[in-house]
């Protein structure tokens, strides 16, 4: 029964919940044991909340067997990603500098999870201080893709992504700032939403780069995603770049239906130097929709030709900045990879800066353009499949090729337009995972939800699991 439940999506689990088939203890157990169990081959938690987590979990049995069922995540098992502030609780970022670090408040989003009935369990790897796209940590060790355990999760938020692929969390939250949520749902063959920028708080959430990062979904199925971004969406006064917008109901707006929609494709960037496999994947799912109703039509994007330097800039000159005392006074303190790129940072002039601020303008201009046309942009999320971990070079095609800037190459302008952005499975590439990539117009999140639902209807997943 526990396997059986460590198995379910959320939109399953929460049924069984509010009727009292199945308690949030039992649930919990299940996801703790899944969590113990996988954790020497996965690595995907920090810390584990065992005795709090049970705790939470007899608290929130009370509430529902007492009729006070809070909603759909009432009751659930989730692990969270250690760059998110947990009031009182170790908060590492994943980092040596920050090793001790305990928050003196939640951050906004915890908060929101402890309103909805959320049983917390424990804190999941990362990238440290999420500043690169493998996961593998030089402190607290790799984490390690569930479909093969020599390969890489992405990153940054890898700990939530094997996590949740395994059943070692019900579901999770992610950061992105190049691609952090949808690069490891790629990867692990789950789903990642980067929501509109200011329609989630990042109040309490360790910075990265305060025009890039988005908080976000990690799940199972497209209505997990759904119903989680009905929980931490909302306006934060806490947060500077928070928008003011009347809630919606996204489960609502997932049907299904594709029928005239019409979906932009661009060939010179998003389908340029992809793995044959994983383009095949794409385009055969993008048929697919095409073959219940949706339309194709072929945009052009400019500014595309900058969008990698620009994206680049604004990462590192701003990461430097959070850093700057650090990586002047102990930079021996940091890893290699994030050291390079903290130093990096500190070489962009002013220009650059305001050369890169202009790029961000044009492009987010010509997206507005393209939505004016087209209701959703699809393309694949990784151009490459995921690598060895440790290897810094990567097969394209044939050709060994670097892994960094080709992880983010599809992901991170989506950062700069702010729009919202879904990686979906839609295929395998021998055992691996093939990850989808959907954006549409700022707050058409239910759409691209919904256009994500769509392909998971088609069963790419078809009741496989990885074999732990």
């Amino acid at each position: 029964m526990a396997n059986e439940l460590v198995s379910k999506s959320v939109e399953e689990l929460a049924p069984l919940l509010k009727s009292k088939e199945i308690s949030p203890v039992e649930l919990t157990e299940a996801v703790l044991d899944c969590a113990e169990e996988t954790q020497e081959k996965t690595n995907a938690y920090i810390s584990i909340y065992r005795n709090e987590a049970i705790a939470s979990a007899k608290k929130a049995e009370v509430e529902i067997g007492n009729g006070n069922y809070r909603g759909m995540y009432h009751g659930i098992p989730m692990g969270m990603k250690d760059n998110i502030f947990f009031k009182d609780k170790l908060t590492t970022m994943g980092s040596k500098i920050h090793k001790d670090y305990v928050p003196s408040y939640d951050a906004t989003v915890v908060q929101k999870l402890r309103d909805a009935g959320v049983i917390f369990t424990g804190k999941l790897n990362l990238h440290e201080y999420a500043l690169s796209i493998t996961s593998n940590n030089p402190y607290y060790g790799p984490v390690r893709n569930p479909w093969d355990l020599e390969k890489t999760p992405g990153g940054s938020s890898g700990g939530s992504g094997a996590a949740v692929t395994v059943g070692a969390s019900a579901a999770s939250i992610g950061t992105d700032t190049a691609g952090s949520i949808r690069i490891p749902a790629a990867a692990c063959g789950i789903v990642g939403l980067k929501p509109t920028r200011g329609l989630v708080s990042t109040h309490g959430v360790f910075p990265l780069s305060w025009t890039q990062d988005h908080v976000g979904p990690m799940t199972k199925t497209v209505k997990d995603a759904a119903g989680l971004l009905e929980i931490i969406a909302g306006h934060d006064e806490k947060n500077a770049g928070s928008v003011e917008r009347k809630p919606e109901n996204y489960l609502n707006q997932i049907t299904g239906d594709v029928k005239d929609l019409v979906i932009g494709v661009n060939e010179e960037y998003f389908f340029n130097n992809i793995d044959s496999n994983i383009e095949k994947s794409v385009r055969d799912t993008i048929q697919v929709l095409v073959d219940l109703g949706a339309e194709v039509e072929t945009v052009k994007i400019p500014t595309m030709k900058d969008a990698d330097w620009a994206g680049f800039t604004f990462s590192v000159s701003e990461a430097s900045a959070v850093h700057y005392n650090s990586i002047i006074e102990r930079p021996e303190d940091f890893g290699k990879d994030i050291r390079d790129s903290l130093v990096s940072g500190f070489f962009p002039s002013s220009k650059q800066y305001a050369d890169a601020a202009r790029v961000k303008e044009q492009l987010t201009e010509e997206f507005n353009d393209i939505f004016k046309k087209v209701d959703v942009l699809i393309s694949p999320t990784l151009p490459v499949m995921p690598n060895k971990i440790g290897d810094e070079m990567v097969d394209l095609n044939g050709e060994q090729v670097p892994l960094l800037p080709n992880f983010i190459r599809l992901t991170n302008p989506l950062n700069m337009t702010g729009t919202p952005t879904l990686s979906v499975l839609c295929g395998w590439n021998g055992k691996m995972p093939v990850g989808i990539q959907i954006t549409g117009p700022a707050f058409a999140d239910g759409r691209v939800l919904n256009t994500g639902y769509a392909i998971e209807k088609l069963n790419p997943l078809g009741g496989k699991r990885p074999n732990l």
